[in-house]
């Protein structure tokens, strides 16, 4: 169909594709896990770092799954990172894993006032592509937001003049920042034909832009690979194949990369149907990780992660970054123990490992 940059998502037949006509049950697509850095005592907590990321790839070891950390995103606390710690992160990740492929986070670092500049983008861009096995996300910013589809288009444009490895673009809705808004189809577009846009994630809790992505992109034949950024979604995004940047791939990796090859049919056409239990058990404690405050925003989700972690031995303290205003109630180990019973119940039941020894 004729796209515009005034069409709108319900103007298109991508809008009303069930999902249960894009089942696949043949790809077992990578698992992005937003990974978390860790706070004690102010400081970042390097030692729980590391046992985290490892725990996490025993638990894709387990499953044969494909996964990536992505670093200094938003729940690496990416707009309260200074340019010395942005880089230490990626250097402590590198020093510790040579091998492992990274995704990293880039924003508009240091950016004022109202009119947006590529260049708020290459301090972050500059580190990160200073690393091999390197791709970047194009994290969105005030500023560029608030363009029109157009001016926005030519805004990306900019900033991927100055990216030489991989490029995944990022669109968000106002449940994670209030300025937030998604992608238009025409914008998708026209991203998604960039010779560097290799994919795009979409951050969404309230309205199935993933599932539009997956339409689109699957009718119109496009080279774009859809990251479902949907943390109230995740079943979504294994039923049809398709790849997950998610906070919350830390949180419930155990039952994630357990769901994800339970999912692929066997050589006679077969799945382990015990799958849709996992997604019910992953989804009652994502429910609880990424619920929304009393002014409607799930951002504090990074404190909630932490009290899984410390919860499950991985970390001491879930502690968040000191300048991150993003913080739950005095109780949130406790809101969060009692939200690990069914995940863990589920997961001793089909002997998936990872959840064993809750404080």
């Amino acid at each position: 169909m004729e796209l515009s940059p005034e069409t709108t998502w319900k103007d298109t037949p991508w809008a009303w594709v069930g999902e249960e006509s894009l089942v696949d049950h043949q790809t077992c697509a990578r698992l992005c896990v937003a990974t978390l850095l860790p706070f004690k005592d102010g400081q970042p907590d390097w030692a729980g770092f590391e046992r985290s990321i490892r725990w996490m790839i025993a638990c894709a070891e387990e499953y044969q799954i494909e996964i990536v950390f992505v670093l200094n995103a938003d729940t690496g606390y990416i707009f309260n990172l200074s340019t010395e710690l942005y880089r230490e992160v990626i250097q402590r990740f590198r020093n510790l894993f040579p091998d492992q492929k990274i995704i990293c986070g880039t924003t508009a670092h240091g950016a004022v006032g109202e009119t947006f500049q590529a260049d708020w983008y290459r301090p972050h861009l500059e580190i990160a592509q200073e690393f091999q096995n390197v791709e970047v996300m194009l994290m969105t910013s005030r500023q560029l937001n608030v363009l029109g589809a157009e001016k926005r288009r030519d805004a990306y444009f900019a900033i991927l003049e100055h990216v030489e490895v991989p490029a995944i673009v990022h669109a968000l809705e106002p449940s994670f920042v209030p300025w937030a808004t998604p992608f238009e189809p025409w914008l998708l577009r026209e991203l998604a034909g960039h010779e560097k846009v290799t994919g795009g994630k979409i951050s969404t809790l309230e309205e199935p832009h993933f599932l539009y992505w997956t339409a689109m992109c699957q009718d119109l034949g496009l080279d774009f690979a859809p990251h479902s950024g949907d943390d109230y979604g995740i079943a979504s995004a294994i039923r049809m194949g398709q790849a997950s940047l998610i906070g919350a791939g830390v949180s419930a990796c155990p039952l994630i990369c357990a769901a994800k090859r339970m999912w692929i049919e066997d050589g006679d056409g077969r799945f382990d149907t015990r799958a849709y239990k996992v997604f019910e058990a992953i989804q009652s404690l994502e429910d609880a990780v990424f619920r929304l405050d009393e002014n409607g925003s799930a951002a504090a989700y990074k404190q909630s992660t932490a009290a899984v972690l410390e919860l499950l031995g991985l970390i001491d303290s879930h502690e968040i970054h000191p300048d991150c205003p993003d913080r739950r109630p005095a109780d949130e180990l406790s809101r969060m123990k009692e939200a690990l019973a069914r995940p863990v119940r589920m997961a001793e039941s089909l002997g998936i490992p990872g959840f064993e020894g809750i404080k």
